[in-house]
């Protein structure tokens, strides 16, 4: 919290009086308070102005809140048939930024030489844009996963597609986790 400091005005102070010969202008630079509120001179004022600079002055700016409860993971399960040469994209809505998890689950048929690809990206509503670096496996097969970091809520994407790999219409299953 930021200090806001004010000029000096004697009337906005209770019980402070200075001396006749002394003015706002010419303060004495060490004041000590006494218990009766008089003002003289003494070793207090320093001290005091060291004190109300020191509580301006920290590193800690975090500000919790103990009522705050930590984001919740969601874990969303995509499916459908990718067909030879064929890609489908799959919307992902993230409401807190944090990492983002794709992970290939199934793929039917398969053998050892069936690999899809796997990109994540930003969605505009029209179409999955990958951006640079590109964020992409074209040899996934089942048990591969990508993992981004969502820097802010928004929409993002999930695409497979035909790399050449497959050679019949192929059924799939992908999960995908995040906040």
């Amino acid at each position: 919290m930021a200090i806001l400091l004010q000029p000096y005005l004697p009337s906005k102070i209770n019980r402070l009086r200075l001396p006749a010969r002394e003015t706002p202008n010419r303060m004495p630079f060490r004041l000590r308070l006494q218990p009766r509120g008089r003002v003289t001179r003494g070793l207090c004022g320093p001290v005091l102005v060291a004190a109300l600079a020191a509580t301006g002055c920290s590193d800690n700016n975090t500000i919790t809140n103990p009522d705050q409860t930590p984001p919740t993971q969601v874990t969303e399960t995509y499916s459908g048939t990718l067909t030879v040469n064929g890609a489908v994209t799959h919307p992902i809505v993230v409401l807190t930024a944090g990492n983002v998890v794709s992970t290939v689950t199934v793929l039917d048929p398969v053998d050892d030489e069936t690999r899809i690809g796997l990109s994540m990206g930003t969605w505009n509503g029209i179409a999955c844009s990958v951006g640079s670096p590109t964020l992409s496996n074209d040899s996934a097969k089942v048990g591969v996963s990508l993992t981004a970091t969502a820097t802010a809520t928004g929409n993002y994407c999930v695409r497979v597609y035909d790399v050449g790999k497959i050679k019949q219409a192929t059924s799939y299953e992908l999960t995908v986790t995040h906040f």
